[in-house]
């Protein structure tokens, strides 16, 4: 016997197509860098993504070729996540918080040949400009300036098609996307998506148990749309119909707080450092806002509890999320589950304090330094490997890849891990920040939520440190939040509370600002740099 249901492709024309027409009049509102509002809906935007895509293929793109963007989080860029895959093109969004030789390694690595950039980067595009070849570079005038000589505008060249093209029959297996990792071990990687797995992770994001998003929401993501697709909720949001709102280069607490009141915002999605000034305004000045209730998605590092508290006296939920570029972002959301909301209040605030459980159709294991599968059982540690429809099973045009990939197909993550018998993670720490003291294993992302969880820490990162006696020690650079120093024995006593003495710091480092990536996260490789050759009597013991 077979089947008989209907063989037709994922694509994802099918959520442009259905919030353009379903949810027409649906806005879509972009923040401008003189801070006024764009307003525009879905039927505009699939109208001018099908526009977008017949200008690259009358200026000659082809199947599988790679058009670059450089640009901030507005409604010009909704149109190119769905345009240039609608040409047959891949999407490649370019980190613009990245170095400029970086950038332009990786424009020449994807061998990108078109390039849509904001006015307002193109500084940083003079930048890196000798170092690239783009065929044609299109500019989306944020502002009044004029479009340099030899550059195109980019409503011009939607507005100027005479000619209409038939576009591409595509495979659901057609790359549509692309993204490069952070690079923090190496040259940056290039992680290739699929019509198929991008709409299989717009699908299972909105259930739920996950974001749980529906046409009644209004989505903010803070996240940059150059991050993974911003952890995929411009899909969702098209997909179920939501209000977008997207916040264009005003990334301060101040602006995203004013957006969240003005737009009646109820999902917004960011890394930890965004929310941390967020809830340090909304103590301070709490009645300058009239929020509604938000579900606040947060990735990219581990979530404080106190900062999921903090959150909670303001009625808006943290909702943990844990992936990576290669997992397009979404394997794991950090929601309640029934028989959680029986426990104390500490123990759920507690369990919404981890990576969260597997999300649908993601398969995972937990490998021991034996190379042995460990039981879900919420103890047994090692490094989590993954399998699923949109997490990548390569890296584009990668020489040294190897170890990122097990025999069976599994990816490597990085990341030390325990599972619960439910599904729920636990992460440790990233393989690599690990902190291996006296022949015992101390985690730093243990360490850095539990001193941010003291009333005066404002940020902490944790990095190994060489020791004498002990092999390594850990090291804490702290962020107040009166920007003056506290007493060692004060944090020594708040961590005494959780943890055994010997995991504590064997001292601290107390600065202004901790280094970040372009990702948001702690720079722990520079941080590492930074203070490797410190004596340690340099330190607050």
């Amino acid at each position: 016997m077979k089947s008989t249901m209907m063989n037709v492709p994922l694509n994802l024309n099918d959520i442009v197509v259905r919030a353009g027409t379903q949810f027409s009049d649906v806005e879509v509102v972009s923040r401008l860098p003189d801070r006024s509002l764009a307003r525009s809906n879905y039927g505009e935007v699939y109208r001018r993504s099908e526009a977008l895509a017949q200008a690259l293929l009358n200026a000659g793109l082809q199947v599988g070729e790679r058009v670059a963007t450089l640009c901030w989080n507005h409604c010009e860029h909704l149109e190119a996540y769905f345009g240039i895959p609608r040409a047959g093109g891949i999407l490649h969004t370019l980190n613009l918080r990245l170095p400029p030789d970086d950038i332009a390694w990786i424009v020449n690595h994807a061998q990108d040949r078109f390039l849509i950039i904001d006015d307002v980067l193109l500084p940083l595009f003079n930048a890196f400009a000798d170092s690239v070849n783009f065929e044609r570079i299109f500019v989306v005038r944020l502002t009044d300036d004029e479009v340099p000589e030899g550059m195109e505008e980019y409503e011009s060249f939607l507005t100027a098609v005479k000619e209409t093209r038939e576009f591409p029959l595509l495979d659901e297996n057609s790359p549509c996307g692309l993204c490069y990792t952070s690079g923090t071990t190496g040259r940056p990687k290039g992680v290739v998506y699929s019509h198929r797995s991008s709409c299989l992770h717009a699908m299972v994001s909105a259930l739920p148990d996950c974001i749980g998003l529906s046409c009644n929401d209004v989505a903010l993501p803070v996240v940059p749309m150059f991050h993974a697709n911003a952890w995929g909720m411009p899909y969702s949001a098209a997909l179920v119909g939501a209000k977008l709102v997207l916040p264009g280069p005003h990334l301060d607490g101040e602006s995203i707080l004013d957006l969240f009141s003005s737009e009646h915002v109820t999902v917004t999605a960011g890394v930890p450092t965004i929310w941390m000034r967020i809830a340090e305004l909304l103590q301070e000045r709490a009645g300058d806002w009239d929020l509604p209730s938000m579900r606040m998605l947060v990735g990219g590092s581990a979530v404080p509890e106190a900062m999921i508290r903090v959150f909670q006296e303001f009625g808006h939920s943290i909702i943990q999320g844990w992936g990576m570029t290669e997992t397009s972002p979404l394997a794991a959301v950090s929601q309640l589950r029934p028989w959680h909301r029986a426990k104390s209040e500490d123990e759920q605030y507690k369990q919404l304090a981890k990576a969260g459980a597997l999300a649908p159709f993601v398969h995972a294991r937990i490998v021991g330094d034996d190379g042995l599968a460990q039981p879900w059982d919420g103890e047994a540690t090692g490094e989590i490997q993954l399998q699923g429809p949109w997490i990548t099973g390569d890296y584009l045009s990668a020489e040294d890849a190897s170890d990122k990939f097990s025999e069976d197909g599994y990816l490597c993550t990085g990341d030390v891990a325990s599972i619960e018998k439910d599904g729920f993670i636990r992460i440790s720490d990233r393989t690599k920040d690990l902190i291996k003291s006296g022949g015992e294993w101390i985690s730093s992302v243990h360490l850095e939520n539990e001193i941010m969880g003291h009333d005066a820490v404002l940020e902490a990162a944790v990095i190994a440190k060489a020791h004498d006696r002990w092999g390594e020690r850990p090291l804490a650079i702290v962020v107040t939040r009166s920007g003056d120093p506290i007493e060692a024995a004060q944090l020594n006593e708040h961590l005494l509370q959780q943890m055994e003495k010997w995991m504590l710091p064997e001292a601290y480092i107390f600065i202004d600002e901790i280094r970040k990536t372009s990702t948001g996260k702690f720079d722990k490789k520079a941080l590492r740099a930074d203070y490797q050759h410190v004596d340690w009597e340099e330190c607050v013991a």
